[in-house]
């Protein structure tokens, strides 16, 4: 069991860090197809909202047939479905083009993450299963390193495109998982199938709080960090030189995660969540008032250490609200209503940007939804850390 568990755990990790790394690679790109197609901040904006329109839908569909068909066939044909859509990116000729492919990575991406540490959740040993989807999690910070990296040394030099074909790599990845990650055990011994309205009756406190954390953390997320490397090169940086911040931001990214994965099972989920929620706010209104550049490395390397670490206490705290029968399913429809977050966001900064609105006040609408994230987290949220993730847990 424990090898198998391994087993799993770098398999998923893996497959999370090649997601990651697609979707930083947009945060940079749009710096590139700004100045290479012209396109405006709502444009460049609508790209991301693509995307993550993409990856509301996949997050619902792919949980709820995770929980129907298996964890490991979704997961894998996910893998193959942004794998295939991020290659053809490269070649795409325009904005309408690229915005379809966008949309189709999105849908593998949402798709995958729910079901991939729903799978991880199920193999890990009790005691260390809150510790191990952090972990998971992390994955997600090496992507994003990889893909600043990227973007770094091949960008300026290579073009955006090649930068992109790089971001394919999942779809021989795909044929790995296949082989080698055996389906959940706690699949198969599923109970009877549970009405989706479970969601809002049996358990109804813990869905609308997880609807509305999830809308915080992706909203503040999506807004912000995809439109990172855009926002240093408007405070007056250089695309080589933004490029090389959002790298040395990003590295935070890392310690953050160790951090939560260490204090979800000493403090417990809920209040390493809303901890890391809040500061992240604190950060966010700090990052956008910031000009000089020590301010911001400083309060940037901060807001990814926060909100990185809150990503992976939020994946740890999800499944854990819902049975067995249900937790692909609520998991999935957590991260599907709350991306409405991830939908509005990126072009909401596109927008309010053309508009010439400040980047304080822009920065300000993420830290009073992270706070009200929080508070509702901190009224309405269950700790879960004793649960065990059993048929009836």
């Amino acid at each position: 069991m424990s090898a198998t568990y391994k087993k799993v755990f770098w398999a998923s990790g893996l497959g999370w860090m090649f997601d990651a790394m697609d979707v930083a690679l947009l945060s940079f790109i749009m710096v590139a197809l700004r100045q290479e197609w012209g396109l405006s901040g709502e444009q460049a904006g609508l790209l991301g909202t693509g995307n993550t329109i993409g990856m509301a839908i996949g997050a619902v569909a792919g949980g709820y047939l995770a929980d129907r068909v298996g964890r490991k066939p979704v997961f894998m044909l996910t893998l193959l479905l942004f794998g295939a859509a991020s290659l053809a990116s490269a070649f795409a000729t325009g904005f309408s083009l690229m915005l379809l492919f966008r949309f189709l990575i999105g849908l593998g991406l949402g798709a995958e993450l729910p079901v991939a540490s729903t799978l991880v959740n199920e193999f890990a040993p009790p005691e260390k299963r809150g510790r191990t989807v952090v972990l998971l999690e992390s994955f997600w910070a090496v992507g994003w390193i990889l893909a600043a990296i990227i973007s770094y040394f091949v960008i300026p030099v290579y073009g955006w495109r090649v930068a992109v074909i790089i971001g394919a790599l999942p779809m021989v990845y795909a044929w790995y998982i296949r082989r080698n990650v055996p389906e959940s055990p706690k699949f198969h011994q599923r109970e009877e199938r549970v009405p989706l309205k479970e969601l809002l009756t049996s358990h109804k406190r813990e869905t609308i709080t997880l609807w509305i954390v999830w809308f915080a953390i992706t909203f503040s997320y999506y807004g912000m960090f995809l439109w990172m490397p855009s926002v240093l090169v408007d405070k007056g940086f250089t695309m080589i030189k933004s490029f090389q911040y959002v790298l040395i931001m990003t590295l935070a990214q890392l310690p953050g995660y160790f951090a939560a994965a260490y204090l979800v099972e000493r403090w417990g989920r809920k209040y390493t969540l809303a901890t890391f929620l809040f500061m992240t706010g604190v950060m966010a209104f700090a990052f956008g008032g910031s000009t000089g550049t020590g301010g911001l490395l400083l309060t940037g390397a901060l807001l990814s250490f926060f909100n990185l670490g809150a990503w992976g206490a939020l994946y740890a705290y999800t499944p854990e609200n819902y049975p067995t029968p249900l937790r692909a399913t609520g998991a999935g429809f957590a991260s599907g209503v709350g991306r409405i977050g991830s939908i509005i966001a990126p072009y909401l900064v596109g927008h309010y940007s053309a508009l010439h609105y400040s980047y304080t006040f822009i920065f300000s609408l993420f830290t009073v939804v992270l706070l009200v994230g929080t508070v509702v987290l901190l009224v309405m949220g269950r700790e879960t850390r004793e649960k065990r993730v059993t048929s009836i847990a």
